[in-house]
This record gives C-alpha cells, sequence and structure tokens, in this order.
C-alpha cells in the first residue's frame, strides 16, 4: 500500500463528508486506505460517515483528545509506505494525493511533502508552509507588524513574495496536507503529545531535521483549505493557536528566549485588545467593537495558553473524565 490517509474530525461533518468525497474522486492511481478519527463531535460525524463511506476504517472518541494525539492513535494501524494528513476542511482538487504521492517518489530524500493550498474562491491560502519562528518574528507577530504581509523583513515565517507555485524547501509543512515517509514518523514516535493541537507539525519537522528530513512543497498538488472550520469564535481559535506556539517555543528555545518570547505572546492580544477598543467609538465601527471582545477573551484567558498546553489548558478544551473508545467500526 503506498499511503495511508488519515483524517482528524470534530464536528465539521458536512465538511468531512465533502473531503472525504473527494479523496475517493481524485485519488486514482495510489494505492490508499482511508483512516477517519472522530474526536468527540457531538454532530453527528461518525453516523454520516458510516452511513456514507462504509469502507472508511472509523475510530471513535467520547472527547475531544486533540489533533496530535488522535492521529497518533490513527497511524498504529495504518499500512501504508506513507501517511498523509489532511484536514477535514480541505477539498481535493485534480488528484491532488496521487501528485504528491508521485512528487516524493522523485525526492525520496525529503521525506516531508506538502501542496499547495487555495482558499474556496480559487486565492491563494499561503499556510501550507511556514518559516521557524524567532525572536522577531514573535516581536512582529506581538505589534502587528505582520500585517505587512508582503514584507520579508516584518513577516518572516510567511515566506513573502512567493506564490507557492514553485518547487521549494521550506522549513514547516503545515498539517493541513502532510505527507511523511512511515519510518520517519515511527523513529520521532509520531507527535509530541504534549501538544493538543496547533504547532505539532512545526515541532516533528524541527526533530526530523535531526534525522535528515528536508521538507519541501511542490505546486501540483493543490487542495482547498477553508481553515479553523470547527471554531464558531474567533477567540477560542487564537487561544489554541498561542497554546500551540507557546509550547513549540518551550520545546525548542533557549531559556532568555522564552522568557523574552512569553512577554512578547502576553503583547499580542493586549495591545490588539486596546487597539480596537480605542478605535471603536472613533470610527463607530461595530467590526471593531466585536474585535476588540474577541481580543479581550483572549487576554481574559490567557491562563489558557500563556504556559503552553497544560492539562488544565487541555481539560477547559477537552473537558475531564471522558474515556476514548480508540476502536476501528
Amino acid at each position: 500500500m503506498d499511503v495511508s490517509i488519515i483524517v482528524v474530525t470534530h464536528n465539521t461533518r458536512e465538511m468531512t463528508i465533502e473531503c472525504l468525497r473527494s479523496i475517493l474522486e481524485q485519488t486514482t492511481r495510489v494505492r490508499y486506505e482511508l483512516i477517519v478519527f472522530d474526536s468527540g463531535s457531538t454532530d453527528g460525524s461518525s453516523e454520516a460517515i458510516r452511513e456514507r463511506f462504509p469502507a472508511v476504517k472509523l475510530i471513535t472518541s467520547e472527547r475531544d483528545v486533540g489533533f496530535g494525539k488522535a492521529n497518533n492513535i490513527a497511524a498504529k494501524g495504518a499500512q501504508g509506505r506513507r501517511l498523509l494528513l489532511i484536514n477535514p476542511d480541505t477539498v481535493v482538487l485534480n488528484r491532488a494525493i496521487d501528485r504528491l504521492n508521485e512528487f516524493a517518489d522523485s525526492t525520496p530524500e525529503c521525506r516531508i511533502w506538502g501542496g499547495r493550498t487555495v482558499f474556496a474562491d480559487g486565492s491563494l491560502n499561503p499556510a501550507s508552509c511556514w518559516k521557524f519562528a524567532t525572536l522577531w518574528s514573535v516581536f512582529c507577530w506581538a505589534v502587528g507588524l505582520n500585517l505587512f504581509k508582503r514584507s520579508v523583513l516584518f513577516n518572516p515565517e510567511g515566506y513573502p513574495g512567493w506564490k507557492r507555485d514553485s518547487v521549494r524547501s521550506v522549513d514547516i509543512v503545515s498539517g493541513c496536507f502532510f505527507l511523511i515517509d512511515r519510518p520517519l514518523w515511527q523513529d520521532l514516535g509520531g507527535f509530541d503529545p504534549v501538544f493538543f493541537m496547533y504547532a505539532e507539525e512545526a515541532d516533528l519537522c524541527i526533530r526530523a531535521r535531526k534525522l535528515g528530513a528536508r521538507p519541501k512543497i511542490t505546486p501540483t498538488a493543490t487542495i482547498i483549505h477553508h481553515g479553523g472550520a470547527s471554531y464558531p469564535q474567533k477567540s477560542e481559535l487564537r487561544i489554541h493557536l498561542l497554546a500551540g506556539r507557546v509550547t513549540l517555543m518551550d520545546r525548542h528555545w533557549s531559556p532568555l528566549s522564552r522568557v523574552i518570547g512569553r512577554r512578547l505572546y502576553l503583547l499580542m492580544p493586549l495591545t490588539r485588545w486596546l487597539g480596537y477598543a480605542a478605535a471603536a467609538p472613533l470610527l463607530r465601527s461595530r467590526n471593531c467593537r466585536a474585535s476588540a471582545r474577541e481580543w479581550y477573551q483572549v487576554w481574559e484567558n490567557r491562563w489558557r495558553w500563556v504556559n503552553g498546553w497544560t492539562d488544565a489548558a487541555v481539560n477547559a478544551v477537552s473537558g475531564e473524565g471522558s474515556k476514548t473508545a480508540g476502536q476501528f467500526s
């Protein structure tokens, strides 16, 4: 078997169904198995998947165990030479999985591969890959300089100016469309379980480089990635994102850099909350008032992210005392 395709879903039933349908329709050359991990969904995702896609290997969990752990569980039963992690809020276009596997066959030394992501309207979604975070990039993020998206100086993590239209080595391949050799995954122990979600693929890429991997992107494999589909509130998405980034920082930065970085991360929601709150009455803007409320919620809940994915932070998301079934069906 060439590829084990793993989809982790949480309360994204309709998007997951669309994603699975696109995988089945667009993947014609690769020998593959399709594994879905339903991580504590309450929207009937498991029932819909069983009914519409009986050939899918479905793993169910009574609670949300997080992206990293869910992929680790699903990968234990995988049989493919490679693992493809793909988000449920994606749509496979133009045989993207076939093309990505062919690219991997032609560049086996990379050991990790990714493709190009676009939004539903066809415009570029640049989040298919990133550069490693540094103190400078976090400072730019904290004070809002990264809003200058086209600036190499102020948006250093984003590969500005590159439309993802050429083959290129990258620091980090996004977990939304992430192909990896299964032996490398096993050598790394999969995702670090301390990451509940976000930044686990960055951590894995850092560790994989130490074993000789050189992640690479190809524009021939393109998917739609909507992004943030399971988050009705932007504040919750930002809390999780910050928890992941702080955990990554604590794993890989020096002690002094961590002290400075943590203060910069604290500055980020504070400046945005105060900035939007000041602008709202001046501009008479409902959007500014809404943004101020969202960023205040991120600041108010800083205990959930300022120390990374602590047990308390994870319990705030997934609930305490639930059990994981972890059974194929």
